[in-house]
């Protein structure tokens, strides 16, 4: 992570005797002293200094020289130094270096003429350039394609100076006459880039003339016919058709670079399905065969775009797209399947499930690295197939089923929420469902995963055999009783039966010993007390059940659950079981185990007691169990069930919802231009244009190439920097990309002086990095200059720009100084809301270090407004359903959730309450794994909470 430097180091950098040691530097015959000393000069004048005592003696010492490096760093001092005065004329002593660059142009050395050519793309004064053009039109003939390639985009530079059609009006001819013989790949694509540029009409022509050689041509040239493809179809729409010809056979060509930006040519060009099936075609290509992660990463979002506007075409590739599976990157898989999963219908869903269950089963080999979290990818996503299309989940839960005890939690987690949401939609598979289970219960070894495991348990064992099955399970799972025992000292513990699970001896001893049989026992060196301290009872290594074990563990909210699920299984008994004598004895053997669990909590050998929800829960099961009443029967038997049935539809509802809000809503305008298909003229028109015409009145039809004006938030960015009484005036309009910051800055002169030496200076507090320092400017008088900054951005925090502008004016030595308004960026450019489990906001909230705690205080009185006013504000998503936060109780609760373009993770919870007098009171708590969104959105929540500001 770059991190601002502190440390302020002192560098007179302008001092003359600096500068003397540059000019005796160069004055010497030492090549290598002179190539530091030019290095020196140069760092100097890009850091703001002038120093014109070097000219002189750059030109009696530097010049001559023939050494390479040393006229490579010529060249650049010539480029930064001020060719002009303040009145724009080219100062006398540039005459100087005119004979000097005309001999450099007819220098037998290759490098030396190719640089030159290069330096006068970077020249803008017509008057040093005029002398030199004869010998930049003698180097277009050059042997060497190094020097070509360099004349041609000289020639290019003049002509496109303010007076250059002047100093070479035949450029564009000259140049297709170079085109036209020309062999070199690079010159001859410097050639047509020309053209394109300065004389499009013959770029075009020679494009259509040489059509049947397209092929053949360099990938550089290809890439530039493709950008003149774009220009001219931007300008002349009607013309495309035949353009698109041309893209379309560039598709096979060898260069993956040039199919990359065919395919993303013809999407922007045209909406024919034909055109968007290339692309789509192309794009899945460039996935399978490009072995860099990066690459597939950018493709991926290509199919993410087409997927957005053209869903029904790119249905037909879902197969295509999910072999990007075979990627071991997480990113990459990830991705495949958020953008496969939006293309399932009823026609493909079969086989995208089972290439899904392939996958899961190839899980298994625990050779492959990050299995875990790849098998839990794959189960969400068979999880939201089976969720839309029912019918399917047959093929796929049983296979899922086999990883309830898989050691990654989440992914048996997710696997178990999947079968629990399944037999209540799919009546058919209860069966089969509660047979697997109860077969597979004991395998399972994570709390959470056997608590969501109960509960199914509870609810759907309808029939008397799954009810006395699911007795059976639980209570070999719990094992034999007692869980811990408490015996005389010296007197062994006698074994009643060869299959119980606990020890085998007693004695007074605290430290635990495992026999060479596999049971548990304890050891003492001295016999001390009258009684030994109770003793777990553990069982044997290899009989141990799951329950057992995280009960002795002193799970006992695990614990609760069990009660509960016993409870409701003896009351399912009574309805079902005939016999009175089966269900007193199913009743007692239930008691007896919640009276144990309850006795293991308040006993001392557990670290940790029995918490009061828990105990308070084992309890009413027991009161229950002895006393069962017709409503409290109803309501353990069925309410609760209704309770899932209602939150599965609720979800449902909250997804369809974010389907629509997602889906794009057009309007057409009752003025619009509306083209009838059927009666224009088809004549001349290939199937593609016809299929492009349709797409196009559709679009028009639907109002899709209507969008909005943004002018009032593009208005909205500009900030002024100086104030109107200023010498110099200065606004800036900032544009926020993902990863940097754009200031364009517009600077006034004010005054009736000319300028100099003008420096718009910027420093940056926070994760905020200036990319480059902008150069010096000479400002007329009341004249404006465009300055452009670019800031780097490494993390979603709130930055700080600040600075100031320098300039010189001929009266006054002294350098004028205008501070700046400070720029501040907001957070809210780079997060944006998202949407995640509820599992996995309580396991990044357990787990993310920063939390900011802020105090409600607000004028806002409605609990209800004051959440979406604090939605509104830091642009995030409600995760709370809209069902759990209607009705008036005067107290709320709500988490939100966004995500940064560095893929941070943003929560916050919201919990208010309204007092006596009306007020809000509470606190708004928000986590983040790094300390700068924590800050951040904590300052941005605490700024806007008071009022609709």
């Amino acid at each position: 992570m770059e991190k601002t430097c502190t440390l302020l180091v002192h560098f007179d950098k302008g001092t003359p005797a600096l500068a003397n040691e540059i000019k005796e530097a160069l004055e010497g015959n030492d090549v290598p002293a002179k190539v530091e000393a030019m290095k020196k000069a140069v760092m100097l004048l890009l850091n703001g200094e002038t120093i014109p005592q070097l000219f002189i003696t750059i030109v009696r010492y530097v010049l001559p020289s023939e050494d390479h490096t040393i006229q490579k760093l010529l060249l650049h001092y010539l480029e930064i130094i001020d060719k002009t005065d303040s009145q724009g004329r080219v100062l006398p002593e540039m005459i100087l270096i005119c004979q000097n660059l005309r001999n450099n142009l007819q220098h037998p050395n290759e490098y030396i003429r190719g640089v030159t050519l290069r330096f006068l793309c970077r020249l803008n004064e017509s008057e040093i350039i005029e002398p030199l053009i004869p010998s930049v039109l003698l180097n277009l003939e050059h042997r060497n394609p190094f020097v070509r390639r360099n004349a041609i985009l000289a020639v290019m530079s003049i002509y496109k100076l303010p007076h250059g059609e002047q100093l070479l009006g035949d450029a564009p001819e000259t140049i297709e006459k170079v085109l036209s013989t020309e062999q070199d790949p690079s010159a001859k694509r410097n050639a047509f880039l020309m053209l394109f540029t300065c004389a499009q009409d013959k770029a075009v022509n020679y494009l259509f003339t040489h059509i049947d050689r397209i092929l053949d041509w360099g990938e550089q040239l290809q890439l530039v016919v493709l950008e003149l493809i774009r220009k001219v179809c931007r300008t002349n729409k009607h013309e495309k058709g035949k353009y698109i010809k041309i893209i379309i056979s560039l598709l096979t060509a060898p260069s993956t670079a040039v199919i990359y930006e065919c395919a993303g040519t013809l999407v922007s060009l045209s909406s024919a399905p034909t055109a968007i099936r290339a692309a789509a075609d192309t794009y899945c290509k460039l996935l399978q065969s490009q072995s860099d992660n990066n690459v597939k990463l950018i493709v991926l979002d290509r199919l993410l775009e087409l997927k957005t506007s053209h869903k029904e075409i790119m249905v037909d590739m879902i197969m295509d797209i999910l072999r990007a599976l075979a990627s071991p990157n997480l990113d990459i898989r990830r991705k495949t399947l958020d953008i496969a999963l939006e293309l399932i219908t009823p026609r493909n869903v079969d086989e995208v499930v089972l290439l899904l269950k392939k996958e899961v089963v190839k899980t298994q080999n625990a050779d492959l690295e990050k299995n875990g979290e790849y098998r839990q990818m794959l189960v969400q996503a068979i999880h939201t197939c089976a969720m839309k299309f029912p019918e399917v989940a047959s093929t796929v839960v049983h296979v899922l089923m086999d990883f309830l005890g898989d050691t990654n939690v989440a992914s048996a987690m997710d696997v178990v929420v999947f079968v629990r949401e399944i037999i209540e939609t799919n009546p058919k598979l209860r069966v089969s469902i509660i047979t697997r289970l109860l077969d597979t219960f004991y395998q399972i070894r994570a709390a959470r995963v056997c608590s969501c495991a109960l509960w199914i348990i509870g609810e759907y064992c309808l029939s008397l055999s799954e009810v006395e099955s699911g007795i059976a399970t639980i209570k070999q799972c719990l094992g034999e009783l007692p869980f811990y025992t408490a015996v005389e000292e010296g007197e062994a513990q006698e074994v009643p039966r060869s299959d119980q699970l606990a020890s085998a001896i007693t004695v007074s001893s605290r430290r635990p010993v495992v026999l060479a049989d596999g049971t548990y026992a304890t050891q003492s060196a001295a016999l001390e007390t009258a009684m030994s301290p109770p003793t777990l009872v553990h069982g044997s290594l290899a009989t141990q059940g799951n329950l057992r074990s995280l009960l002795l563990s002193g799970d006992f909210f695990l614990g609760a659950v069990v009660a509960c699920t016993l409870t409701k299984l003896v009351l399912r008994l009574e309805e079902v079981q005939p016999s009175k004598a089966e269900v007193n004895k199913a009743t007692t053997q239930a008691l007896l185990y919640m009276v144990s669990m309850i006795q293991l909590g308040q006993s001392p050998v557990l670290p940790h007691p029995i918490d009061n929800d828990a105990y308070d829960r084992i309890v009413l099961c027991i009161r229950l169990l002895c006393n069962t009443g017709d409503v409290t029967r109803n309501i353990w038997l069925h309410s609760c069930k209704e309770s899932f049935v209602n939150m599965l539809a609720d979800k449902q509802f909250r997804e369809t919802e974010e389907r629509k809000a997602k889906a794009q809503i057009s309007h057409s305008q009752p003025d619009d231009l509306i083209d009838f298909y059927h009666l224009k003229s088809r004549k001349g028109m290939s199937q593609l244009e016809l299929e492009d015409e349709v797409q196009d009145d559709l679009k028009r039809a639907t109002g899709e190439f209507t969008k909005d004006n943004d002018d009032v938030n593009k208005l909205n960015r500009i900030l002024q920097l100086t104030g109107f009484s200023d010498p110099v005036y200065a606004e800036a309009y900032v544009t926020v990309h993902h990863y940097d910051i754009v200031l364009d800055v517009t600077v006034i002169n004010r005054t009736k002086e000319t300028l100099q030496n003008l420096c718009l200076e910027l420093a940056t507090m926070g994760d905020l990095k200036l990319v480059e320092r902008p150069q010096n400017y000479t400002l007329a008088p009341e004249s404006s200059k465009q300055i452009r900054a670019n800031i780097k951005v490494s993390s979603t925090e709130t930055g700080v720009i600040f600075g100031n502008i320098v300039y010189e004016t001929s009266n006054v030595l002294e350098r004028n100084v205008v501070v700046l308004n400070d720029i501040h960026i907001d957070i809210m450019d780079y997060i944006s809301p998202a949407t995640c489990a509820d599992v996995a906001f309580r396991s990044m909230w357990a787990e993310f270090e920063w939390e900011n705690k802020v105090a409600v205080n607000t004028v806002i009185q409605g609990e209800k407004e004051f959440l979406d006013h604090i939605i509104k504000s830091t642009n995030m998503k409600c995760l709370t359903p809209l069902s759990a936060l209607e009705g008036e109780c005067g107290f709320l609760a709500a988490n939100l959730y966004a995500k940064s373009v560095f893929g941070e993770d943003a929560l916050v919870n919201v919990s208010v309450e309204k007092q006596s007098d009306g007020k809000l009171s509470g606190y708004i708590r928000i986590r983040s794994k790094t300390q700068g969104i924590a800050l951040s959105l904590g300052d941005k929540i605490t700024l806007k909470q008071k009022g609709a500001a």
